[in-house]
């Protein structure tokens, strides 16, 4: 009798450590796939390529955005290993190097794209008539503002009532246009620069939009949809050797995430987290400043801790990077960034 009552103790643990890792997603983040245009946003048809072989060799599930950020709002399961592409600024070679490749491994994909851009007819973004056919194809077309303007700033001599209304226009019309033209109209938003403030999040919330960044990490339910994270995977960070690490990634399980704002004049900001639960041994848990090194942890408590940065950070943008392996699930590393934009006071 007791030996039942304990192997369903094990199978109800199992469960629970699998609807865990069936909570947790990846989303990627490319720009250009050329080798003729900048390599810091670009990546090669080979390097492409590659991670699409690897991505089916090891198994990963690739599903469309939508699909993703439904599931994880309703708090359902994903498949182990899941993982959606995505595109900014909607760029020519996506239609020409990028869709016959992804076509090929039958890969669904998101482009976002800047439909002032499009009506100017600026000759390195796609068209109208070629987003209606890689829509029909399968991809969803999606907003990144009319033009790619900073969304956070103020034009001079701007208030905040006059910002609000000026931005707002510009997402609802963005939004509205991408319908027109496609008959799209998912409610996310990838900001311009992957930049964006307090201001800017609460107007994401009070359009109903889900806001996208591009700062690291996984995504999970507790994630805050007005900053979903995604990985780059262009440039420095094509290389498969560490993109291997962040696509088994996972997201921590988060109570709180306390900041002043992600835009700031503070040149030592801090955040600090709270966990809900910790599948990491707390003195594993590190966090690095970009061009600084290991960030300064003080912990209050088991499950909350403030981080900050030992140096100034220098004017424009930053990042903390904060990761932790997990007891439960071996190789794979729980993963948070928090964003700054440092201003000049």
């Amino acid at each position: 009798m007791r030996a039942i009552k304990w192997f369903h103790v094990l199978v109800l643990i199992l469960v629970l450590f699998n609807t865990r890792a069936g909570l947790a997603a990846v989303i990627l983040q490319y720009h250009h796939v050329s080798e003729k245009l900048p390599a810091v946003t670009s990546v090669s048809e080979a390097t492409f390529l590659a991670h699409l072989n690897f991505l089916k060799t090891e198994q990963f599930t690739v599903i469309a955005l939508d699909k993703l950020i439904e599931q994880l709002l309703a708090g359902k399961a994903l498949p182990p290993k899941t993982v959606a592409i995505t595109f900014d600024d909607g760029y020519l070679n996506n239609m020409e190097a990028a869709a016959p490749l992804l076509e090929q491994f039958g890969y669904p994909y998101t482009i976002f794209v800047n439909p002032k851009l499009i009506d100017e007819k600026k000759g390195y973004v796609m068209s109208w008539e070629q987003l209606r056919q890689l829509a029909k194809r399968g991809a969803i077309i999606a907003n990144h503002s009319a033009q790619h303007d900073y969304l956070h700033h103020k034009q001079a001599g701007e208030t905040q009532a006059q910002w609000h209304n000026r931005i707002r226009q510009d997402l609802v019309w963005s939004q509205a246009r991408i319908k027109a033209e496609t008959g799209h109209d998912f409610p996310y938003i990838a900001y311009p620069y992957g930049e964006f403030d307090r201001p800017l999040q609460e107007l994401v919330a009070e359009l109903g939009l889900v806001g996208i960044g591009q700062h690291s990490g996984a995504v999970g339910p507790d994630s805050d949809f007005t900053r979903l994270p995604r990985f780059p995977a262009s440039g420095i960070y094509a290389n498969l050797k560490t993109l291997k690490t962040k696509l088994h990634s996972l997201p921590f399980s988060l109570a709180q995430a306390k900041y002043q704002d992600s835009v700031t004049d503070d040149p030592t900001p801090s955040i600090t987290l709270t966990f809900k639960e910790m599948d990491f041994y707390q003195n594993q848990f590190a966090c690095f400043v970009s061009g600084v090194g290991r960030a300064e942890l003080t912990w209050e408590g088991k499950k909350t801790v403030t981080i900050t940065t030992p140096k100034d950070l220098p004017t424009g943008r930053s990042r903390y990077n904060c990761t932790a392996p997990s007891k439960q699930f071996s190789g794979q590393f729980y993963w948070y960034s928090q964003p700054w934009v440092i201003t000049r006071a």
